[in-house]
């Protein structure tokens, strides 16, 4: 089976050479018997070519991979005797280390963390609008008119129970009022 995909010199050099290689069947000017030869010698070439990249590719990649494990498994039966040995000492060390790294990290992190945070406060404050403001300012609207809005429906439904239309709030104009109507 012969490999179909284009390269980019079989690309550029076919305007050059229009009866050689892959496109020789979109020209009919000469016979295509006459290059049956030449494409198996090609095609063949290419093959044997591949292969022989791909087996020592393949083989060096295989030698790798044993001596990896060769070494991995001698240093394994030398250290394993070291390792029982020095147990006691070495798993309490290693604990004491992790909880040391992990402590120093997230130390860190939670330090970063509250730096941006005040960060962002101050920008907050001083009125620059960093990110995600507009939630907090929502946010902080929202009970406020929540609550004006309570204030008003008890007050309309104040209303609808003592039968009286628009109660007026503003006081002074009622004493005013009233003062008007008796005289």
């Amino acid at each position: 089976m012969t490999d179909t995909a284009r390269t980019h010199h079989d690309i550029t050099t076919r305007d050059q050479y229009p009866m050689m290689g892959r496109d020789r069947d979109q020209y009919a000017i000469i016979g295509r018997d006459q290059y049956q030869g030449y494409g198996q010698d090609y095609s063949k070439s290419r093959q044997i070519a591949k292969a022989a990249t791909a087996v020592t590719a393949g083989g060096s990649l295989l030698v790798l991979s044993s001596l990896t494990l060769v070494g991995t498994v001698i240093a394994l039966i030398v250290a394993t005797p070291l390792l029982v040995i020095f147990s006691p000492i070495l798993v309490p060390a290693l604990i004491t280390v992790a909880l040391l790294i992990t402590g120093f990290l997230s130390s860190g992190g939670f330090g970063i963390a509250a730096i941006t945070v005040f960060s962002w406060i101050y920008k907050y404050a001083t009125g620059e609008h960093p990110k995600g403001s507009d939630k907090l300012d929502s946010a902080r609207m929202k009970p406020g008119s929540k609550a004006q809005d309570m204030k008003d429906r008890a007050h309309y439904y104040g209303q609808q129970h003592t039968g009286g239309e628009h109660v007026n709030t503003d006081y002074r104009n009622t004493d005013r009022d009233r003062t008007r109507g008796t005289t």
